[in-house]
């Protein structure tokens, strides 16, 4: 009677610990590519633009 529940837990959580594993493989790889992607675009940023000074506006 708890043979068929008890192999339902342990099959759903075998089944967890698989995509887990998988999930977090697959996101360091993408990770990696990523990092890997941006070094070899990597451009220096541009210089900082100064703000341009607005005038004050006149009362009526």
């Amino acid at each position: 009677m708890v043979l068929w529940p008890a192999l339902t837990l342990i099959g759903f959580l075998a089944l967890t610990a698989l995509v887990i594993l998988m999930g977090t493989q697959s996101t360091a790889r993408y990770e990696q590519e990523q990092r890997a992607a941006a070094r070899r675009t990597a451009t220096p940023a541009p210089a900082p633009v100064a703000a341009e000074p607005v005038p004050a506006a006149r009362a009526a």
